[in-house]
């Protein structure tokens, strides 16, 4: 598997398509890995993309480059590893699609980035303004429980003590059943042995609700986030009609925050893995609006 060598981290990736294509960088979310974007990546390539599909930081073979890099899972983090993959890679523009934590990336690209992002596809997460998490109501709150238990330092524990069995709950609780097979995730969990797998998960989702450290190198990107409310962007969200995470309400309503082309699509029966759960539909909605971008 290929590796680029960025300013924090070697970051392992799937490439495939025509050396020709479109840079299409598609970013997987959590618990996941990137063989959930596998099969809609082959439909992509086979319409003229050039897909890149990189391990985010905590994920598979990626690794940081020192043991003092403290392990920050924020989307501006993501964010930034995704440019430095781009630069590595010779891409000065590039489009992208981010399922669930690769979606909050992309937003973040796209508020942090225009200038390097020419269109995003926002899988399975609503779009935020000012990267402001808000408490939501309570129907999204009992679903959001897993956050408040990482948020205590007794579910923290938990979680590192066994990551694959938290992971399996957010598997079989978060779609309709019958999505997956035991092959499947335990292929895919072997991404979660990666030695920092579990601090960027913790950290990803304390650091949400609660004062955790930061890495410095990010706070100004944070304060140019906290800055922007609109995206000029193309922008794409897709997302499960049955999704039992994210409620499909908390992505209606949102179009006063996109100045650029805008269009937001449900998939009927889908739930909160759509590019594993109907790939096919996937594919075909990215290529038809993405394309030209």
């Amino acid at each position: 598997m290929p590796t680029v060598r960025t300013p924090l981290l070697e970051i392992a990736y799937e490439i495939g398509g025509p050396d020709d294509g479109v840079p299409l960088i598609l970013l997987h979310g959590w618990p996941d890995d990137v063989r959930g974007w596998r099969r809609s990546a082959e439909l992509l390539q086979a319409t003229g993309w050039r897909t890149i599909t990189p391990y985010l930081r905590g994920c598979g073979p990626t690794r940081f480059l020192t043991d003092k890099a403290p392990r920050d899972g924020r989307g501006v983090a993501l964010a930034q590893d995704a440019i430095d993959l781009a630069d590595a890679l010779g891409f000065r523009t590039f489009v992208v699609a981010g399922h669930d934590w690769g979606a909050r990336a992309a937003y973040t690209l796209a508020a942090l980035f225009p200038e390097r992002v020419t269109a995003i596809a926002a899988i399975g997460l609503a779009y935020q303004p000012r990267g402001a998490f808000k408490v939501p109501p309570f129907s999204q709150a009992r679903r959001f429980w897993y956050q408040w238990f990482v948020a205590v330092d007794g579910g923290a524990s938990a979680v590192r003590a066994d990551p694959k069995g938290f992971a399996r709950i957010q598997w079989e609780t978060w779609s309709p059943p019958g999505w997956f097979d035991e092959a499947e995730f335990e292929a895919t969990a072997r991404s979660f042995e990666n030695p920092d797998w579990t601090a960027i998960t913790v950290h990803g989702y304390r650091s949400r609700w609660r004062p955790e450290p930061v890495d410095p190198r990010y706070n100004t990107l944070r304060a140019r986030l906290a800055e922007v409310e609109t995206l000029s962007t193309p922008t794409l969200i897709i997302q499960g009609a049955s999704d039992l995470c994210d409620e499909s309400a908390t992505s209606e309503g949102l179009d006063r925050y996109f100045i650029g082309p805008y269009r937001r699509i449900l998939l009927d029966g889908v739930g909160h893995f759509p590019p594993r759960e109907a790939p096919e539909a996937v594919a075909e909605v990215i290529d038809r609006n993405l394309r030209g971008a």
